[in-house]
């Protein structure tokens, strides 16, 4: 079989396109074109997501999908405010993990999404929010001492310090399952998509927009649109450098 890193290219797109091949060919694009995205396939994206599990089965993910030019334009303001800002800050020194023209790259292509932010065909911001769960689960605790002794004074005052962290991250790993299988799911459609979360700099101003209530937490946007130039092969770290085996 041809590894999917020795295979010539143009990539297969299509519901019977193989996964594996998907995912190593599965950029962050985020040069657009305008022309607007049939509703069948953002509903597809959509369903895709959902299939992803949650924390508890919970299914607590939302998603607001912004197709309306108003709406996209309002968001352009603020998008193109948080790239300047990250390109003058984080940004402003080149780095010297990647080559400076794979860098050069993707910094032009950060300020083309920006420039032509207004014209996204479709933005998809990706929710989530427990609700209620979290005060249920302390009740349950609270009536259940016995597993607190058996479970250590020790362990248990860390958890307790450590609820807010566990229910953030129990959120996160509720929400960018489905994230994946959308941004797969777009990919294997033929549709270019990336995830960013540099709106969480100015969340507050992306949600009044949206009218996305504060209990509410937003973890991605997705602009999503049909691709200007091809997918092509990711590049990535060699596997046995990231592999700590047994222990760090």
């Amino acid at each position: 079989m041809v590894s999917v890193h020795e295979r010539s290219y143009p990539v297969p797109v299509g519901v019977d396109a193989p996964i594996l091949e998907v995912m190593a060919s599965m950029r962050a694009m985020r040069r657009l074109r305008p022309d607007p995205v049939p509703d069948e396939l953002i509903h597809r994206l959509i369903e895709a997501a959902s299939w992803a599990p949650s924390a508890n089965h919970q299914q607590r993910y939302s998603f607001v999908v912004v197709t309306d030019r108003d709406q996209m334009a309002r968001l352009a303001v603020i998008w193109q405010s948080i790239v300047a800002f990250y390109q003058e800050t984080f940004l402003s020194v080149p780095r010297t993990d990647i080559e400076p023209a794979a860098f050069q790259r993707t910094r032009d292509a950060i300020d083309y999404q920006a420039e032509h932010f207004a014209e996204t065909p479709v933005l998809i911001v990706a929710c989530y929010d427990f609700g209620s769960y979290p005060d249920a689960v302390r009740r349950r605790m609270l009536r259940t001492p016995g597993a607190f002794r058996r479970f250590g004074l020790r362990r248990t005052l860390t958890m307790l310090l450590h609820q807010g962290k566990l229910t953030g991250r129990s959120e996160a790993a509720s929400i960018y399952p489905a994230v994946q299988n959308l941004l797969l799911t777009a990919r294997t459609l033929g549709l270019a998509a990336n995830v960013t979360t540099w709106h969480l700099m100015a969340e507050g101003e992306v949600k009044r927009v949206l009218g996305i209530p504060t209990s509410v937490h937003t973890y991605a946007l997705i602009p999503v649109g049909w691709p200007i130039g091809s997918f092509g092969p990711v590049r990535r770290h060699d596997v046995e450098a990231m592999v700590h085996r047994d222990r760090w």
